[in-house]
């Protein structure tokens, strides 16, 4: 054998020897080699659609909740309930962008309340925030407004329970201390990882807790302390407009679903899911109240029609993305009945002056949406849980986290209510009181014949 065919015949052999070690080599490379990483991405059609959730929102504040409220008042407050709707929500925007962005979502934290980034420090065009989904991130401008819509608004609902009495300035001084104290620190709890009722695993997809139970705990404990109205449950106080309430019902839902869709932080099937369960469950409740209304011996009534849409939209809120559309049904249906219970026959019977509802249909309808939730939630009941779902825990802490809740909003109102009463007064005078806030309070008419 020549020296060329004996070289070929032991390269040969070497090649065959190293082929055949070829998929060990390889496994172990790739043992040994780090994992890829995931660049993060801004997904533009998952931004335009979280940027049109925001402004949705926007539009459920002004005007929907301002044309809501406003036309259950008499005329002579109509001005000042929508001005004071629209000045808390203003003022929740500023507030959320010095400080309250970072009380809730900065970068440090414990349980309870997170710190940083104030007056949006080191927040660029270029910085992200996460989502739900791995290699994905929203610019974090697009999540800082979106969340703090949700703050204006909330601010905005308690005061549904103390208009045509309570001073303009008191009403700014009581929204700041609000937020700082009792907002803030509940949005941080249930949204932000290391809050405290985010790691107890409590449901609550786009604010039944932080949004509607907060709101209308606090609505509740402001107007006891605020007191009745003059001629409460001896005059006659009924709505001036309730076109413009049906209106502004009108404004609320389409608005909600970018409350309760826009919550997925994404265009994706979780989006899609509360999206019909907002229509399913806001229609229920809306028939279920009339249906009640019929039951108790009355005419189904437009503000009944109205009234039982805003208690199907708060009592999905926790569960838009946490239940299966026919779950969603039966939750609108329970809340709206339970809801009209405390409305018609609870707040009549107790005496309190909740003057548009605020706790009868917030408060009720998000207890009743949080803790139905963990029902809703099983998969047996087309829920989105896992198969070791199980309703016994997830029901104990939905009731812990509303239970929290209840306490936490109810001592920080006492001490933004009695704050504000220290500097500023609470009530107009009863002078004002009578001719109306519209003119007492901001100079001008809803009406000029």
């Amino acid at each position: 054998m020549t020296f060329a065919k004996k070289f070929a015949a032991g390269a040969g052999a070497v090649g065959l020897s190293l082929f055949a070690a070829l998929p060990a080599w390889a496994q172990e490379a790739a043992a040994a080699a780090p994992e890829p990483v995931v660049e993060a991405v801004v997904d533009k059609g998952d931004t335009a659609w979280m940027m049109t959730s925001t402004i949705l929102v926007l539009l459920m504040i002004l005007p929907g909740l301002a044309l809501f409220y406003g036309g259950l008042t008499r005329t002579k407050n109509m001005l000042s309930t929508m001005t004071q709707i629209g000045a808390a929500a203003c003022l929740a925007m500023i507030i959320w962008v010095i400080y309250g962005y970072g009380l809730a979502f900065g970068p440090e934290g414990n349980a309870f309340i997170a710190w940083g980034k104030f007056f949006l420090a080191g927040v660029t065009p270029d910085s992200l925030a996460d989502t739900f989904s791995d290699g994905f991130k929203l610019p974090e401008y697009v999540f800082i407004s979106f969340q703090m819509t949700f703050a204006a608004i909330t601010l905005a609902l308690v005061l549904g329970s103390v208009v045509e009495r309570m001073k303009f300035s008191a009403v700014m001084v009581f929204g700041a201390i609000w937020l700082t104290i009792v907002y803030f620190p509940i949005a941080h709890m249930v949204w932000a990882v290391g809050g405290l009722f985010f790691e107890m695993g409590a449901l609550d997809f786009a604010g039944g807790t932080v949004v509607h139970i907060n709101a209308g705990v606090s609505a509740l404990v402001a107007a006891l302390i605020l007191g009745k109205r003059i001629g409460y449950q001896k005059e006659i106080m009924a709505p001036h407009s309730l076109t413009l309430t049906m209106v502004g019902t009108g404004m609320l839902w389409v608005g909600w679903f970018g409350f309760n869709a826009g919550s997925a932080l994404e265009a994706n099937g979780s989006a899609a899911l509360a999206m019909i369960n907002t229509f399913v469950a806001t229609a229920s409740a809306a028939l279920f109240w009339m249906l009640a209304e019929k039951l108790a011996g009355h005419k189904p009534s437009a503000l009944g029609f109205c009234s039982g849409i805003i208690a199907g939209l708060v009592a999905v809120t926790p569960a838009a993305g946490n239940s299966g559309p026919f779950g969603a049904i039966v939750l609108g249906a329970a809340a709206s009945l339970i809801a009209f219970y405390a409305v018609t026959v609870l707040k009549p019977k107790l005496g309190y002056d909740d003057s548009l509802d605020a706790f009868g249909i917030h408060g009720v309808g998000g207890i009743v949406g949080a803790i139905g939730t963990a029902i809703v939630y099983a998969p047996s009941l087309g829920g989105p849980g896992g198969d070791d779902f199980a309703i016994g825990p997830q029901l104990v802490t939905q009731i812990s986290a509303v239970a929290a809740t209840i306490v936490w909003a109810s001592i920080g109102t006492v001490i933004a209510i009695y704050a504000a009463k220290l500097l500023t007064g609470l009530r107009v005078s009863e002078e004002v009181e009578r001719e109306g806030l519209d003119l007492g309070e901001h100079g001008e008419r809803a009406y000029n014949y």
